[in-house]
């Protein structure tokens, strides 16, 4: 079993300890400094009085971020395989006559 390292994220003005596995460290860090970042966009951007709303305004960016990806990726494979389909067709008439 991997060796588990414990570390301490702060995230708006809360720190949180975490035990995770080595490879999770840089991913976590990078996250925690995103929603940091966001956190500063919308407090400065929007009169917001609660952490709460704002954190709950960062979930929904990074939801919503996710979300779009999956659906431009699916839109990509529909596009890639539609062209695939009409290379194989050519090949195949080709290899017909």
């Amino acid at each position: 079993m991997a060796e588990q390292l414990k570390i301490k994220l702060s995230i708006a003005n809360r720190v949180y300890p975490l035990t995770i596995a080595p490879s999770q460290e840089e991913g976590l860090r990078k996250a925690a400094k995103k929603i940091e970042a966001m956190i500063g966009q919308f407090e400065q951007n929007y009169s917001v009085r609660d952490k709460q709303d704002v954190l709950a305004m960062c979930a929904l960016q990074f939801a919503s971020q996710v979300e779009q990806k999956k659906i431009d990726k699916a839109s990509v494979s529909e596009e890639v395989e539609d062209k695939l389909n009409a290379l194989n067709d050519l090949l195949h008439e080709h290899l017909s006559a």
